[in-house]
């Protein structure tokens, strides 16, 4: 998950707009791991760097995971604190003479993201509502989104493809919905979750994950040309 490049590759390269994964380090239920969050942002970046003229940075691997605190494992920064990190790492690009950055965000909880983008120049937070839609839609994801919430069928699909080692035993029969969650972000996860899981696991496919990357790969197009680069 940690790009190989060399100083005189990032230089022969040139580009104009850099790629951060951003992940979490957060339960998952009993079947997916505690970076899962991470290694979906840096397969998400990694496909796009295969197919776009952008430059991949290493992963942003602990974040905003408060409301998974009750379980073993999860660890979180402050919303302050993660806002800082993708400022300084901002402004560092553009003295390197970087001057676009896109958030690829792997953690629904990272809300201070989209305020971090609001207030800076050249940046833009991938992927939107409107791609994870449509790439759920051709990926033929059967849970409803909000149902979809957590280590559920879109999680589970993407890491059978990009890392089947990482998923252990136990997605088949793990299926738990909780789509009335109204105290979320007051009580947590835990109330609405013995296990951690909300979604339907037993349905993820490998090959739903690899057309989910797939199609976020053909969206991340728009974003370019947004930020004025070529794609």
């Amino acid at each position: 998950m940690l790009p190989g490049d060399t100083t005189t590759d990032v230089r022969d390269r040139g580009a104009t707009v850099a790629v951060l994964p951003v992940g979490s380090f957060e339960q998952h239920g009993p079947y997916l791991p505690l970076a899962t969050d991470t290694a979906i942002a840096c397969a998400i970046a990694a496909r796009i760097a295969r197919a776009h003229p952008v430059r991949l940075l290493p992963p942003v691997t602990i974040s905003c995971s408060h409301e998974h605190a009750a379980w073993p494992g999860t660890v979180s920064i402050s919303a302050a604190t993660l806002y800082a990190v993708v400022r300084d790492v901002a402004g560092s690009l553009r003295r390197s003479g970087v001057p676009n950055l896109v958030l690829v965000n792997g953690h629904g909880g990272n809300y201070v993201l989209a305020n971090v983008v609001q207030e800076s120049e050249g940046m833009a937070l991938f992927p939107g509502q409107a791609d994870w839609e449509r790439a759920r839609a051709a990926a033929g994801i059967e849970t409803p989104a909000d149902s979809d919430m957590h280590a559920g069928e879109l999680e589970t699909s993407i890491l059978l493809h990009a890392h089947p080692e990482l998923v252990r035993p136990g997605a088949e029969t793990s299926d738990h919905l909780a789509d009335d969650r109204p105290h979320l972000l007051t009580l947590g996860l835990r109330p609405y979750t013995e296990s951690g899981v909300v979604g339907l696991p037993s349905r993820a496919t490998a090959g739903k994950g690899e057309a989910l990357l797939a199609a976020l790969t053909d969206a991340f197009g728009e974003y370019l040309t947004v930020l004025g680069t070529p794609g």
